[in-house]
Parts: structure tokens; sequence; C-alpha cells
């Protein structure tokens, strides 16, 4: 009897041993999967809004939750709430929705550089040259207020109406200004630099990138264009359709212009269509480091297949793919998908695994590779080979074909002191309102050439200079006149009606990366090897 008791004692304890063990190894299972399937960030917020000893702000613990987690990514893995998504998608669109004006702040208040032809400030009578004062009753001027909060004031739904008070020849004249959809446009300029030689100036990569170039490159083919030298410095990039269709502009049938690979995306190659408008058109192709993305692109489909040259310095190195995530409060998360890779092969995103990622431009700096082609970082494990067979280096980013240095000799103290204090841009508004009703009739380059050409700006400048309390001294005037001059110029010329093409023509000839493109032209030597 004993004994089958204790048989039975024993059956019990091991039945409530199995038991205990099955169930630890269940809640340890359990919280694996949890853990497998992202409810771990669940269960502690739970907690929190449960047992939390205050009142929990949901949405701003959220935020702070999806943006911490994928900062655990890579650097171009983004949540973002609604207004800064809402910004970065106009800016890329093609357009927004305002007053449509382009100002700059050289001195605590914002001073309109040009109007936009058609928008709302012209209907309203803006000008080039006017003041910003006040947006409604918000004092914008003398306040030190940040552009972009200036920018937010003028900015808003088409529709809606908006008093902007301008500062005008001493007076304060009101201004009931009604936004509408204003277009954004990406090519700043686009001009003859030589009889056959077109320059064009490329800011972003919009929604109209394509039709803009297209009709840029349709209008100076009329005048003669067997050239192109297309710039794309520090252009960031934009959307990557646009990029796609301009290199297919340039290139021949069944020509490779990017693929895209990812861990859950199957390789994805671009091919041209053979359709390309401007197949013999001669390309150069500027870049530096603000080259990015897009920029990185159309530079490294133009090089593998040898169609052109690119000249300048290694581009950024920003080749991962972004897939949009929308969320109905208006925020959203941009999550990498997927690399891009030239036709070579070359994966154009530079190393982000090391904590110096963001410090990456300024390690170049320090390194010489601004101003030093054999002080680029090439990585010689990772050759790959273009059309016609010349080696190209991966490891990051678009290293060119014809380095061009960062000049560090230009600048005096002088000089260093003119652009600390802003004093060009605060002399070429200063000009402006003296010389507002002749400026704004100028509508070619010759009249406005010969027009700035017959005002006494070196000694003018010089003058509001030492009104600064700043003086050249020994020869620093005649070392930096060269270069100031043009640049002075240049921003005045902005006030006419040509506005940033008159910019550009004043300062491209000293443009050394422009110079080396001029030099070199749209195609290498057979047996060119690359400068590294």
């Amino acid at each position: 009897m004993k004994n089958k008791v204790v048989i039975c004692v024993l059956a019990v304890l091991v039945a409530a041993l199995s038991v205990w063990t099955v169930y630890n190894q269940w809640q340890t299972y359990r919280a694996r999967l949890y853990y497998s399937q992202w409810q771990k960030i669940n269960l502690v917020l739970s907690e929190v809004e449960k047992n939390y000893v205050e009142d929990v702000d949901r949405k701003a613990v959220t935020d702070a939750a999806l943006a911490a987690a994928l900062q655990k990514l890579d650097p171009h893995s983004v949540y973002m709430t609604p207004e800064p998504l809402k910004e970065a998608e106009e800016g890329l669109a093609g357009g927004f929705e305002g007053i449509g004006i382009q100002f700059n702040v050289p001195n605590d208040t914002a001073v309109v550089i040009s109007v936009i032809p058609g928008g709302p400030s012209e209907k309203a009578g803006i000008l080039s040259g006017d003041r910003l004062l006040k947006a409604d009753d918000r004092v914008m001027a003398g306040v030190k207020m940040p552009q972009d909060s200036m920018v937010r004031l003028m900015k808003g739904p088409k529709g809606t109406k908006v008093k902007i008070t301008v500062g005008r020849g001493g007076e304060e004249i009101p201004f009931d200004i009604t936004r509408d959809r204003i277009p954004e446009h990406c090519v700043d300029a686009a001009f003859m630099i030589n009889d056959t030689t077109a320059y064009l100036r490329l800011s972003k990569f919009t929604r109209t990138t394509h039709s803009e170039c297209l009709l840029a490159m349709s209008k100076l083919s009329m005048q003669g264009m067997k050239n192109i030298i297309f710039d794309v410095r520090d252009n960031s990039g934009g959307y990557y359709d646009q990029t796609c269709q301009l290199a297919n502009t340039f290139l021949p049938k069944g020509a490779d212009i990017v693929y895209m690979e990812g861990k859950h995306r199957k390789r994805e190659d671009v091919k041209a269509n053979g359709r390309g408008e401007f197949q013999d058109l001669g390309i150069s192709v500027l870049i530096n480091d603000g080259s990015a993305s897009a920029s990185e692109i159309l530079a490294g489909a133009i090089q593998d297949n040898d169609r052109g040259v690119v000249v300048g310095r290694r581009s950024y190195g920003k080749g991962l793919v972004q897939e949009p995530m929308y969320f109905s409060d208006g925020s959203g998360v941009r999550l990498t998908i997927a690399r891009y890779h030239t036709p070579s092969g070359r994966c154009i995103q530079k190393p982000y695994d090391k904590e110096d990622y963001a410090m990456d431009l300024y390690k170049r700096y320090a390194d010489g590779e601004m101003v030093s082609a054999d002080s680029i970082k090439v990585d010689s494990s990772k050759v790959y080979w273009t059309v016609k067979g010349r080696p190209v280096y991966g490891g990051g980013g678009i290293i060119p074909d014809v380095f061009v240095g960062i000049d560090t000799t230009r600048a005096n103290d002088f000089h260093i002191q003119c652009n600390r204090k802003s004093l060009v841009v605060r002399y070429s508004t200063r000009f402006l309102d003296s010389h507002r009703s002749a400026l704004t009739k100028l509508d070619n380059f010759d009249a406005v050439k010969r027009y700035l050409d017959s005002c006494p700006i070196e000694q003018d400048f010089l003058a509001f200079a030492a009104s600064q309390g700043l003086k050249p001294v020994g020869n620093q005037w005649q070392e930096s006149r060269f270069y100031l001059l043009p640049q002075i110029k240049g921003l005045c010329a902005r006030y006419t009606q040509l506005g940033e093409e008159a910019y550009y023509r004043y300062i491209l000839p000293l443009d050394d990366t422009v110079n080396k493109a001029l030099e070199f032209g749209p195609a290498l030597p057979e047996d060119w090897f690359m400068l590294r």
C-alpha cells in the first residue's frame, strides 16, 4: 500500500514537473515569438499606458519610438512627422502653394530676389528688391526670424489670403495676396557658353525635370548647341524616374542606365529605349561632394557607357532606395528597400556601418581629398569596367574621370571677411535700391554687361565695405577683385529680367570645373585611364 502511495506521489511530482517545464518552455517561446513578431514594442507601450505614473502623450511617444527604431537601420530610413514630410515632398513635386517669390536674408531683413512670372505676388504688384516687413500681423524684419519660419508664414493652401507688407523706397506698402499653386523650376540656368557648347544648371530632380531639360535643350539646339555641360554639383537628387528618363535622352537603345537590388527585391534593370532625342549630343557632367542619389545615377550611367566625361570631385555616395509609407495623420516613413548600382555593377552607396558616416565629408577635407586626386579613398579591390574597358572603382560615390580640386589660393583675409559679413549680397540689394528702374528693363546679357560696366561698382563697393568697418590692406584688393567683382556684378544682374542666368554668366568664366570641362570636351582619349 505504501509503495502505491509513493508511486502515486512520484507520478504526480513528475507530471507537475513536466507541466512546469512545458509552461516555462512555452513562456520562453512566446517571449521569443513576440520579439520575432515585433510585438515587444507594443507590449512595452501597453505597459506604459496602463502603469506609468503620469498621463502619456501617445503621439509624442510613438513618434519618438519610430524615429529611434529607424535610426538603427541605415542613415536614410527615416520617420517624418506631417509638416517636415509635406515640405520635403513639396520640394520635389515641381511646385508648391504660396505667394510666388524667391528671397534671401542678407541682413536680418528678407529681400525679394525675383517674383515668379504669373504668380500671385507678380499679380499683386510685389517687385524684386522689396523688403519683406510683415506677413499679416507678424513682423519679419529686424527680429532675427529664421528663414524657414518666414517661408511658413507666406506659404499656405491655394485660395487662402495673406497680407504682405513690404518696404520700398522708404514706404511701407501692404499687399493682399491670394495664395496659388506655384511652379517650382529645377533648371536654374541654360544658355550657350560659346558657339557650340551649352551650359545647363540642374538644381534637383523634381517631377518636371525631364520635360524642363528637354525644353531647355531644344531651345539651345536651335542656337547651335553641339555639346552640353550638364551641371549637377550640389544636386542632392530627387525622383528616380526622372533621372532615368534624362539618362535615356542621351543613351543608345539597350544601354544600361542603372539597376537596383535588395534582400526582398529582385534585381530590376533599367535600359535605354533608343528613343532619346539627344543621343548624338556631346556631354560633360559636373559633380562634387554635394551631388547625390539621382545625380549619381545620371553621372554613373554616362561614365559607365563611355558616353561623356565626368568632371569635378567624388560625389556624395547616396545609393539607397527609399520606399514611402504614409499614415492617416500625415506622417510617414521612408524605408530603404534596395541599393542602386551603376551599369558596371558599382554600388553607389558609401559604407554606413561606421559611426563616422555623418562626418564623411569633413574627413574628405581633412584627408586632402578636396584638393588632390591622389587623396581620394579608392577601393582598389573593387574594380569595374566601362563599356570601352576603362577601369572604374567602387567604395561609394562616383569618382570623376577628370578631377578638379578646390582652389585654396584665391581667398585672402579681405575676401574671407567680405563673405563672412555677407557684404557682396548686402551690397547687391543696396545697388538695386538706386538702380531698380534701369535693372528691371534689361532683358539680354549684352545690355546687362554694358549697363553694369558703366557703373562705378568697384569704387562703390569698396566705400560700402569701408562703411562696414572693412578695408583691404596692401594688395588685398588687387588679389581679390578678379574673383569678387564678377560675383558682385552677377548678384546685381539677378535683378534684371535674366534672373539666375545673368548670375551664372558672370561667374562661370572663373569656374575651374567648367573650364576643365571645356578643355577636355565631351569625350576622353581612347587610352584614357581614370585620374585617381
